[in-house]
């Protein structure tokens, strides 16, 4: 297990209770989801945490492939799933990166709260794009941690800040902007079609975008 994966799989015990000052935009990112789903979509929920959004839009897809690096967050899944009784949702511990999953096989690719932690989000849009289906739909919504927060919030991203410096937090908080995300989008071939700066407590960027046909 490398220090990513661990640093998860104890995040993971308390992940739910540390989200919950941000519900406002966790609820309002998925409501703003739905109208995007359809029900022959096969979805990738790329950094799918304890499952939460998996779940809860299990009824509106065909199937989901929910992945993550934590064996810890995909066991809290699979526990949520089998409690709410879910079967076309397939947890499993991976990374977007693994060979197995094949190019333009996804309707619609979803990377919540995740792409300020990721050692290179370049790489990880291009990956995106290669995985989906000839127009299809990446959903997100990332962090801004270099735009509007409360007092309280950038204390505590100050914090993480120092904590990653010496090493004691092993993954990259990037402070990214909105607009750097759109730079982003369009540099691996995405046209943004839908876009919201969500605020409570600190802004968060939720962003539709559909891959280009080449010509």
């Amino acid at each position: 297990m490398n220090k990513t994966e661990d640093f998860w799989d104890s995040a993971s015990k308390n992940y739910d209770k540390t989200e919950e000052r941000f519900e406002y935009i966790h609820n309002k990112s998925r409501e703003n989801t739905k109208s995007f789903l359809k029900d022959s979509d096969t979805v990738l929920d790329y950094g799918c945490g304890t499952g939460t959004a998996s779940c809860q839009f299990s009824s509106q897809v065909k199937e989901i492939h929910a992945i993550d690096i934590s064996s810890k967050m995909i066991e809290i899944a699979k526990e949520k799933a089998a409690v709410s009784k879910i079967e076309n949702v397939r947890f499993e511990q991976s990374d977007i990166f693994d060979k197995k999953y094949s190019d333009e096989s996804y309707d619609v690719i979803l990377a919540f709260n995740m792409l300020h932690t990721v050692t290179s989000p370049r790489d990880v849009m291009q990956r995106i794009n290669e995985l989906l289906k000839p127009e299809g739909i990446f959903i997100s919504v990332t962090p801004c941690l270099r735009q509007k927060m409360s007092f309280l919030v950038n204390l505590q991203i100050q914090l993480v800040r120092v904590l990653c410096k010496f090493g004691l937090i092993p993954i990259p908080i990037r402070r990214i902007t909105s607009s750097e995300v759109d730079e982003l989008l369009e540099a691996v071939e995405f046209q943004t079609i839908e876009s919201e700066e969500i605020y409570k407590g600190a802004s968060s960027y939720f962003v539709v975008a559909k891959k280009l046909q080449k010509t």
